[in-house]
């Protein structure tokens, strides 16, 4: 700045006071309102995709297994078979031109691969879950996805590690070992002697989502580098076409398959509303994939997460409502201390982005100061 100011004048230029700056220049450039609007809409929308997109699944996941859907492949397939949806908007998204190349396609498909066959493996262990435990107690436990998201973003994300998460850790850790001992499934169709397969897969599944939420933001910081629309919905379409392929596989190598037929005639609720179960959870499950992946991009896994985390809650609520699963003192306690620790996750999140923000103002006064000094 000084160079082009030396251009214009003969002779040195005086000391420049901090007084003599126009009142109206001294601003820090923030983004703009209507881009702050956009970006706010953004990410409402994801989360209403998010929490709408889950709820909706989950509860016709286990409708599914209620009205006499056994197979637990067929579940599984579902939960990545609308993948296909996405292609049309995929292909009708303007293409914004970028400044950032391209990642190799060897290494995108790469990506793409092992992603949908870790996707296929945390899917097959969300149906057992489905199948073995009551859709309140099922919905509970994956609240812990928010504890191992936590440790994983921190290894994975560098994201620190405050009192704050460490107390949800805790009491999300606590909610489910809760859960856990709390293995009565009266009042439920649950078969006997399955709930601890089920607690146990579903925690591993909660695991598992949580450690591909957490490479999920790490694929896009290192090897994508744009957050674009396209990006999010071809980083959920292909691995989870992927997924599909290797869960239609396992549907036949299994033997389900032949019972497809006979479940269609005697599926309880007809015939029709047997084929509006599959769509309805196949179009569920990607309205929420896009969503999460759309705040993964956008903001953070660790606020994707606590999205996720935080409609787990809702979940028994319609639980006891359409498949009357009972809702005794220990699994409201557990519910309880799940959302405490959702909370705390929100208000430590709340903090950073405050500070943040501090640290965002001081740094523009510094700039202004800087350039109120030069000669």
């Amino acid at each position: 700045m000084a160079s082009v100011l030396k251009k214009d004048h003969a002779g040195p230029l005086p000391p420049l006071q901090p007084t003599s700056l126009p009142q109206q220049s001294v601003t820090i450039s923030p983004p703009s309102i209507l881009k702050r609007w956009r970006w706010w809409i953004l990410v409402l929308l994801n989360i209403i995709s998010v929490l709408s997109g889950q709820t909706v699944a989950t509860l016709l996941g286990r409708f599914y297994f209620d009205q006499g859907g056994n197979s637990l492949w067929m579940a599984t397939v579902i939960q990545s078979a609308g993948a296909p949806l996405l292609l049309p908007p995929l292909l009708l998204i303007p293409k914004k031109s970028s400044s950032v190349s391209r990642p190799p396609l060897h290494k995108i498909a790469i990506i793409y691969i092992v992603f949908g066959l870790v996707i296929a493996g945390a899917n097959l262990m969300y149906s057992y879950g489905l199948q073995y435990l009551p859709v309140s107690t099922y919905s509970l436990i994956c609240a812990t996805q928010l504890g191992f998201n936590s440790i994983f973003s921190y290894f994975i994300n560098k994201q620190k590690f405050t009192a704050l998460i460490s107390n949800s850790v805790v009491l999300l850790t606590f909610s489910a070992a809760l859960l856990g001992v709390n293995s009565d499934s009266t009042g439920s169709k649950i078969p006997k002697g399955k709930y601890p397969l089920g607690f146990v897969l579903t925690l591993g599944a909660s695991a598992t989502f949580s450690l591909l939420v957490s490479l999920t933001q790490l694929v896009f910081e290192k090897v994508i580098k744009d957050q674009t629309l396209s990006w999010v919905l071809e980083f959920q379409m292909y691995p989870s076409i992927v997924s599909t392929l290797v869960t239609v596989i396992g549907l036949f190598m299994s033997g389900q398959w032949k019972g497809i037929s006979e479940e269609y005639e005697g599926y309880k609720t007809g015939k029709a509303s047997y084929v509006l179960t599959l769509v309805g959870t196949a179009v569920s499950w990607q309205v929420f994939a896009v969503g999460l992946i759309g705040l993964i991009s956008v903001i953070s896994s660790l606020f994707a997460n606590v999205i996720s985390t935080l409609g787990l809650p809702i979940v028994p609520i319609f639980a006891v409502i359409f498949f009357h699963d009972g809702m005794n003192g220990v699994k409201a306690v557990a519910m309880l201390i799940a959302i405490w620790g959702g909370l705390s996750y929100i208000y430590q999140h709340y903090l950073d982005d405050t500070k943040a923000k501090k640290k965002e103002e001081e740094d523009g006064w510094k700039d202004i100061n800087q350039v109120a000094s030069l000669p």
